[in-house]
């Protein structure tokens, strides 16, 4: 099967168009398939997947409790690939790959500033109500599990033990969180990032 230039009418084989990459025909024109379904935006609990760009961003959104995956490391294809594959929206800074690529479900954020981005995507998707903070490991993007104090004795500092009565844990990188000052400042940071 062959995708036709609109422009000049010179064919391409649809195999250089995987995943919804486009191609600039010799005549100048932008060539590739129609656009792909990206994740469907009515899911209750939207998933997201952040560029290179954007680690800072991704961070906050899982403090906020919310599905972000992230690689610092990876390129646009992949990305690509791997939000079509888990149904992810896509967050990027970056105008080349919607110039490149025919995805739908795709964000390009205007700001540089992790703040700003944080409120973009917030209103954008109306987050607010959907926030559920501290409710996943900012490292692994995974749910925390709730553990019972006593098992955390021996793995966490004395001070930290004693102030403390509810901690959760990280299935997968095995770190624990617990509630602390840093906590509370992180609350009030989000209330005036993004109120409620």
């Amino acid at each position: 099967m062959a995708i036709t230039c609109p422009r000049c009418g010179r064919e391409y084989d649809v195999t250089l168009f995987q995943f919804g990459r486009t191609i600039h025909c010799t005549c100048g024109a932008r060539v590739g398939l129609e656009k792909r379904l990206g994740p469907p935006l009515s899911r209750t609990e939207p998933r997201f997947i952040a560029d290179a760009m954007l680690g800072g961003l991704a961070r906050w959104l899982r403090i906020l409790g919310f599905d972000v995956a992230y690689d610092a490391a990876i390129a646009d294809e992949a990305l690509i690939r791997r939000s079509l594959e888990e149904e992810r929206h896509i967050l990027t800074r970056d105008r080349g790959i919607l110039e490149e690529w025919r995805v739908s479900g795709c964000t390009l954020l205007a700001s540089d500033e992790v703040e700003a981005q944080l409120q973009e995507v917030v209103q954008e998707f109306d987050l607010r109500p959907k926030i559920r903070l501290f409710t996943r490991c900012t490292l692994c993007n995974v749910l925390l599990v709730p553990i019972p104090k006593e098992a955390v004795r021996e793995r966490v500092p004395s001070r930290v033990y004693e102030l403390n009565d509810d901690f959760s844990r990280c299935p997968r990188c095995e770190r624990f969180y617990w509630e602390g000052t840093h906590t509370e400042r992180m609350r009030a940071r989000v209330r005036e990032l993004v109120g409620g």
